[in-house]
């Protein structure tokens, strides 16, 4: 199963991420994860990404998709792989489609997980997270046993600034912004799996593995 999975911040993307890796026994691959890897490695690629880095400038897309074709052909990619946060555009797009060609291989589906902002800004301004051991609670759906200290070890809970809803906002609509034409591309393509992410945890993962194993 070759795949690629979007969402929002808040939908719950990181969670079925990891459901879907363990069904199908396949690498969870992302960009930041490849980056720090590549850099701790001291590979070519990692010390070019880092240069730009170090410089608080974007890694240009041909280097992107290097490093991505190259973690594409690792053995554990050989029977499938789950890519989060790549691509981010039409162009990262159009080039990792020329790359997984020249690789004899194409995308089974994407999957494209969906909420109503509301929703998504409820969900992420909610969360707080355990200062000593970085457990993550919410205020609403998942609130700590005594107000504002976690179950675990009694570590005081906070919330991440860029949980904020101001934040919240921004992140989103960047994402739109950014995504939405990604989207139509691989909608042409035939290939997008629209998932409802109001759903519970568990609905939402059953929807997504009969999307890709009945459509």
């Amino acid at each position: 199963m070759r795949l690629i999975i979007l969402g929002p911040p808040g939908v719950g993307k990181g969670t079925q991420a990891s459901n879907i890796v363990e069904k199908y026994n396949i690498p969870h691959i992302s960009t930041g994860d490849i980056f720090r890897e590549n850099i701790k490695a001291g590979t070519e690629l990692g010390k070019e990404a880092k240069g730009y880095m170090d410089q608080g400038l974007l890694v240009p897309d041909d280097l992107v998709i290097s490093i991505v074709k190259d973690r594409l052909s690792k053995e554990d990619c050989k029977d499938g792989f789950l890519l989060d946060g790549f691509p981010r555009t039409v162009e990262q797009a159009k080039s990792l489609d020329d790359e997984l060609v020249n690789m004899g291989i194409k995308l089974d589906k994407v999957v494209n997980i969906q909420a109503d902002e509301d929703l998504l800004i409820e969900r992420t301004t909610g969360r707080r997270i355990c200062k000593e051991c970085g457990a993550t609670y919410h205020i609403n759906n998942n609130p700590p046993i005594v107000e504002g200290i976690c179950d675990i070890d009694q570590g005081v809970l906070y919330q991440r600034d860029d949980d904020k809803p101001e934040t919240v906002k921004t992140r989103i609509q960047v994402y739109m912004d950014q995504t939405q034409p990604l989207i139509k591309y691989y909608k042409d393509k035939n290939l997008i799996v629209d998932i409802d992410g109001a759903k519970t945890i568990d609905e939402i993962f059953d929807i997504i593995v009969d999307s890709l194993e009945n459509k």
